[in-house]
């Protein structure tokens, strides 16, 4: 008897732990606006428009080719859809190969552009899929609104690293920016940091980072649909499950397994807790960012990610603005030029950069020549 004694205890014992490990700042707080004044929302009269649902379509499609997949079928296929992304298109851009330290990206140069200004770009995936090709749609974007060389690196990605290996070399990419451009060892007159889905979460840490290592700051950074809560608490992750068509299919799965679980596998994958703000970086100091931009769909599970992250950046005193549309998927600017609200994004975009830049806080009406 005392054997089933202890195995009870063993597994209350670990099972406190799963949630106490999990554990962290009470959110709720940030569920309600701090300051509406930093918040836009844009919404069609006629909802999404054809290009938008024609693409919705096709992810409710690929929902029920993935589902049944095991776990390795389907990061195969995430994988392929996502290099396969660019197949196609053609870019006016200029992609030049770099490695850093041997960590490989590229440099994406627009026609015309000042290669003293810089972007660092850190795509989206879900942390195990995607890389500086499959997200050429939006680092050639982002050159052109920004007047700017944008470097794209192809940080390391799960399962085969873990999540923290990523973040070193987003942090070895950033150091390295800071003296090098695409013509060679130079200083940037200009710098900004963007990033979608789980680039948009590592794009949040690296703000925090580089302020608490009292390196240069970004000029400005932009976040599109960014995970910041790692522990996934938000409310949207279960309130909009049936509406993002995109990333539901994993969401889903995850979801099913209970908490305290995810919470084990977690620490035992990445050697640190959901909660920490090195992958949770809404748990983390948010004052003293520099200006920010985060764009987010209304329909998204990432939804009050972004929501809670701006509140209490603004309740921080930091200069963090939201744009939120309505209906939309998850990451809808990857489809650029294709689909409408992808070239509206993309020109609040650059609207806010040039704000950013004209702003007597941040150097005065310095001139921005990129194309909106």
């Amino acid at each position: 008897m005392w054997i089933v004694y202890t195995l009870v205890i063993i597994c209350v014992a670990v099972w406190l732990a799963g949630i106490w490990i999990r554990r962290g700042e009470d959110l709720a707080p940030f569920d309600q606006t701090i300051d509406a004044g930093a918040i836009e929302r844009f919404s069609r009269p006629d909802g999404p428009s054809e290009g938008h649902q024609s693409l919705v379509s096709e992810f409710l499609a690929m929902g029920k080719q993935v589902k049944g997949m095991s776990r390795k079928e389907l990061l195969l296929f995430s994988r392929n859809f996502m290099e396969n992304m660019p197949n196609g298109k053609e870019f006016a851009a200029r992609f030049k190969p770099v490695e850093i330290d041997g960590l490989p990206a590229e440099w994406v140069l627009a026609p015309g552009i000042d290669p003293s200004r810089r972007v660092l770009y850190l795509h989206g995936g879900g942390f195990i899929a995607g890389s500086p090709n499959s997200h050429r749609s939006a680092t050639s974007r982002f050159s052109e609104v920004a007047n700017a060389a944008v470097l794209a690196i192809d940080y390391r990605l799960m399962p085969e690293n873990r999540r923290t290996d990523g973040v070193e070399d987003c942090r070895s990419a950033y150091r390295w920016i800071l003296e090098n451009g695409p013509e060679g060892p130079s200083q940037p007159s200009r710098l900004f940091v963007g990033g979608d889905s789980a680039g948009g979460n590592l794009t949040l840490m690296m703000a925090a980072w580089v302020r608490d290592q009292k390196l240069r700051a970004p000029d400005a950074v932009v976040a599109l649909s960014p995970l910041s809560d790692s522990t996934y608490s938000s409310p949207s992750i279960r309130n909009n499950l049936g509406t993002d068509y995109m990333l539901a299919p994993m969401f889903g799965r995850l979801l099913k397994i209970p908490t305290w679980i995810l919470s084990w596998i977690f620490v035992l994958e990445n050697r640190c807790r959901q909660a920490n703000p090195l992958v949770s970086p809404i748990f983390g100091d948010l004052s003293g960012l520099p200006p920010m931009l985060i764009q987010v769909s209304e329909a998204e599970m990432l939804l009050d990610d972004a929501r809670r992250y701006v509140n209490k950046a603004r309740k921080a005193g930091s200069p963090v603005r939201l744009q939120s549309w309505a209906g939309l998927l998850h990451v809808w600017q990857l489809f650029y030029p294709e689909v409408p609200e992808a070239r509206e994004a993309w020109e609040k975009i650059g609207q806010f950069i040039e704000q950013v830049e004209n702003s007597p806080a941040r150097g005065g009406n310095h001139q921005r020549e990129g194309r909106l």
